[in-house]
């Protein structure tokens, strides 16, 4: 601790000597120094228990994408060190773990607006905010060159940080890679403050706006932010592409590729003979010849299929190598595309492989979102395929305790939709790793159109990834149950590397006019969707993925950044060929810098603009269990108090921003933030896990039951845990790895667990016995469900009527549902008749558990389902789930009996 005080100390002493300098540097004295010198910022950090392992420090200059960097032992300190790019005034950090637990909790920033080159120590103590700083000897200081925007006329307007003598004015110069452009003029433009001054500089001829430039004065550069043209009505006449052959068109005899690279000045195909990027085994280079819209084009004769490749485009002089955005498949990491003979890879069936959904409605779906490697790795759910696509193909896998894993186990579940996590190819998981314990949730796209390798067996081989991708598919659909693909078109891994950007700089990603990315996804940059060319790829890709790899549903990450054009697009070019296939997402409002006028997001407050797309419900999941920004806040399954008019809004499907249950998908837990257990648990720890069990199969039982779309996270049926190692609940699991996130199949050998999963079991085996539960519009809801009144406190219940006998499919009159977070029983007045009983307590199901009439009186914590009117069943008796189907069982039997009866005789 003295070290920290002493270097505390001459910083306080540093401090006051640099306060003395920037008095004397404002009366015009200015030291500067080449911009490309560069800034280097290292941040000491010191921890009391010397325990450094886990942590490192995120850092960001202002306006850029951030990026971890290492903490590594310097002179016995330890250091991260960050390469501070151009014109930053100051840098963002966050010390973090590797899933995110933070040293201090809020965003830190150290001050460098004065430093144009040499390093900067900026030493920071454990659990202390903010950071001591200290100038090395290098250290140059004056009035710093900030940003240069051009307005794409004749004026470049620089920001400096203080002002300059008018001796320096005549000093300022542009250059581009063809030459200098003349500076006619340079005068102070505004103060916008002591530290923000800019300068207009005119010039003497225009800018191209595909060529690159440098502002210059005194010894520093920057470069010139360029007016954004892709999104102006002239760019998109000239280069919107409306072709469906982008990419590499594969045939036996030949393999045509297109790239679309209006800015580039030549382009070339790279033939290479793997798919490792390390490797130089460049095979030939086929030079592309300039074609329509902006697309190049080159055909290359012989069967390629199994060929790798990528594009190099010179844009502005210099030489820019990518993978094609179009790629099918790639080598390893997503860097080399590969040429594929797509019909090679199906599986054996795969022509007659169909939506085992097809026909029905999205209210007809429950869906069960599942990673995975989660479902696969734990060694009790004995599958040998751990971690893989092809895992997914095992059957007849048990834990040590006989109960069936895997895919065997989602089938009895009773599930319909199995919704997976990403798996395109995405950028924070090295499938070259030699480690098994590679984990990631994967919402950090490289290339959309390619399955993430670190799921198949061979990551090395273009082919494998492809084929196996559908081998799980197949099997899913073999085993009833759909297949919902989660992807991310809202942001990429990388801005500035991302492939279409890296062949028309900038075009993918919402850009400023001073250069920063728009970053409302908070992951470094937003995808400009309302381009023309960027909605033409998102909708290709979507419609890919549903017939390439017959995909029945789509969940979109932050979807409030994408357009409403680009959503109702996608839904119906799907649509046209793939009617039953479902789109929903999240429907946050995100504040992002949108490249056009006139754009409407696809946001839940936009659901009526998409009346193809459905939306995640918030008000459901943070009302039946609190906020998931406040971990010590109840929700009313939990004990909350006075939430009686939000939940029945929510149970009803008429929240304000839709009346449309088909539009509404109720939840209360998904990967993101806690398991549904874990939240309960660390609102209620004045209570027993017994308690927090009820509380979470009241949840249950309520969003299950509600009208609308119900969707679950994996392992909630089982009361899935995720415990970190210090014994604490992960809030944040996306790179955790496997101890934290997998399901642990041998908990369902646990007769608690097995009671659990039989109660969710139940309540989806009886929601899709009666279409009351699934109906599909909002006038539908107010003419058949109705909310009971004059109960006791917290108390809700709802009557759903079918007396009319109208609701195709329905085999009851009337359901009734009650619903009682208190710790005390209460008891309600029921509507005339006998009403059988089918859910009550940990019991679930099709069965009638008894019959009663009169009064009900629901235990504490609880949930209970009466049905009317189904064949006055009595108790015990099970309603058959299929009875045309038993119905010909029975006629076969007789038909049977005939057979025999007719072959005695003779």
């Amino acid at each position: 601790m003295k070290r920290v005080i002493m270097k505390h100390v001459f910083a306080l002493v540093m401090a006051v000597m640099m306060l003395v300098t920037s008095v004397f540097a404002g009366f015009g004295t200015s030291i500067t120094a080449r911009a490309d010198e560069g800034v280097t910022l290292k941040l000491h950090y010191h921890r009391e228990d010397g325990d450094y392992a886990k942590w490192d420090a995120w850092m960001w200059a202002d306006g850029a994408e951030g990026a971890g960097y290492p903490f590594q032992d310097e002179n016995g300190e330890m250091v991260a060190t960050m390469s501070v790019p151009g014109g930053a005034t100051k840098v963002g950090f966050i010390v973090r773990t590797q899933d995110w637990d933070k040293d201090i909790d809020a965003d830190q920033f150290i001050d460098i607006s004065e430093v144009v080159s040499g390093t900067v120590h900026a030493f920071v103590e454990s659990g202390v905010e903010g950071a001591t700083k200290e100038y090395g000897d290098d250290v140059m200081t004056g009035t710093k060159l900030k940003t240069a925007t051009y307005d794409g006329k004749d004026t470049i307007t620089i920001e400096l940080t203080g002002e300059i003598a008018d001796s320096l004015l005549s000093s300022f110069y542009v250059k581009g890679r063809l030459g200098d452009v003349e500076v006619t003029k340079a005068e102070l433009k505004e103060k916008a403050s002591d530290s923000q001054y800019f300068y207009n500089l005119t010039i003497a001829s225009e800018l191209d706006s595909n060529r690159n430039y440098r502002v210059g004065f005194d010894g520093q550069e920057y470069p010139v932010n360029m007016p954004i043209v892709y999104s102006t009505q002239e760019f998109e006449d000239k280069y919107t592409y409306e072709g469906n052959d982008l990419g590499a068109t594969y045939a036996k005899d030949k393999t045509v590729f297109r790239v679309w690279a209006p800015t580039a000045e030549a382009v070339t195909v790279n033939l290479y003979e793997s798919g490792d990027p390390w490797e130089k085994d460049l095979k030939e280079t086929v030079e592309m010849t300039a074609d329509e819209k902006g697309t190049w084009l080159a055909e290359v004769s012989g069967d390629l299929a199994g060929t790798y490749y990528t594009y190099t485009a010179i844009i502005d002089g210099l030489n820019v190598e990518a993978c094609d955005p179009y790629a099918r498949t790639t080598g390893v990491n997503g860097k080399r595309a590969m040429v594929i003979d797509l019909e090679a890879t199906n599986p054996e069936g795969w022509a007659g492989d169909t939506n085992p959904h097809s026909g029905e409605k999205i209210n007809d779906a429950v869906i069960y979102e599942l990673h995975i490697r989660d479902f696969s790795v734990d060694p009790e759910g004995n599958m040998v395929n751990a971690g893989k696509y092809t895992a997914f193909t095992e059957t007849g896998t048990k834990t040590a305790g006989g109960n069936s894993t895997g895919v065997d186990y989602l089938k009895d579940l009773g599930v319909t939709h199995i919704h997976l996590l990403p798996f395109y190819d995405f950028g924070s998981v090295d499938e070259n790793a030699t480690t098994t314990e590679r984990f990631n949730w994967g919402y950090d796209p490289v290339n959309y159109n390619v399955p993430e390798g670190s799921y198949s067996t061979d990551a090395h081989d273009g082919n494998v990834r492809v084929r196996e991708a559908k081998e799980m598919v197949k099997a899913l659909h073999d085993n009833g149950l759909s297949v919902v693909m989660d992807v991310v078109y809202n942001h990429v891994y990388s801005g500035k590397d991302f492939c279409i950007n890296r062949l028309v700089p900038g075009y993918f990603s919402r850009i400023n006019a001073d250069g920063t990315y728009s970053n409302g996804s908070g992951c470094g940059n937003d995808t400009a969707s309302e381009r023309s060319m960027v909605r033409k790829y998102i909708v290709d890709s979507v419609c890919y993925w549903a017939d390439e790899y017959h995909i029945d549903g789509f969940r979109f990450d932050l979807v409030g950044l994408l357009d409403v054009d680009t959503i109702n697009e996608i839904v119906s070019k799907v649509h046209e060929t793939h009617p039953d296939v479902i789109f929903y997402g999240e429907g946050w409002s995100m504040n992002t810098d949108v490249t056009k006028e006139n754009i409407t997001m696809a946001t839940q407050q936009s659901s009526e603009k998409t009346p193809g797309f459905a939306y995640f419900n918030d008000n459901i999941r943070d009302g039946l269990k609190g906020s998931v920004f406040n971990t010590a806040e109840t929700g009313w399954a939990s004990g909350s108090k006075n939430a009686e008019r939000a939940m029945t809004s929510s149970f009803l499907a008429t929240e304000t921003w839709s009346k449309n249950p088909s539009q509404i998908i109720q939840y209360a837990s998904c990967h993101d933030n806690n398991t549904l257990y874990d939240r309960i648990a660390m609102a209620r720890t004045d209570l027993d896990e017994e308690s927090w069990i009820k509380m979470s199969n009241l949840a249950a039982a309520f969003y299950m039951t509600a009208e609308g779309v119900p969707f679950m996270q994996a392992g909630e049926e089982i009361l899935r845990t995720k415990v970190k190692e210090d014994g604490s609940f992960d809030s944040n699991s996306y790179s955790s790895g496997d101890e934290v996130n997998s399901l642990k199949w041998e908990t369902i050998d646990d007769t608690k667990y097995q009671k659990n999963y039989e109660f969710y079991k139940g309540l989806i085996t009886l929601r899709k016995e009666h279409p009351l539960f699934r109906l599909s519009s909002g006038d539908e809801v107010a003419a058949r469900v109705k909310a009971v009144e004059n109960l006791d406190k917290n108390v809700l219940a709802f009557n759903m009527d079918n007396s009319d006998k109208t609701v195709a499919g329905e085999p009851a009159e009337q359901i009734f549902l009650a619903f009682n977070p208190n710790m005390t029983a209460t008891t309600i007045s029921l509507p005339e008749g006998n009403w059988n009983v089918h859910v009550k307590g940990t019991q679930a199901g099709t069965e009638v558990l008894e019959t009663v009439s009169g009064t009900l009186t629901v235990d504490p914590i609880s949930a209970v389902v009466l049905v009317k009117g189904e064949s006055d069943k009595p108790a015990g008796a099970k309603t058959p789930v299929l009875p045309i189907a038993a119905g010909a069982v029975g006629i076969l039997a007789i038909l049977g009996g005939i057979l025999v009866f007719l072959k005695k005789k003779k």
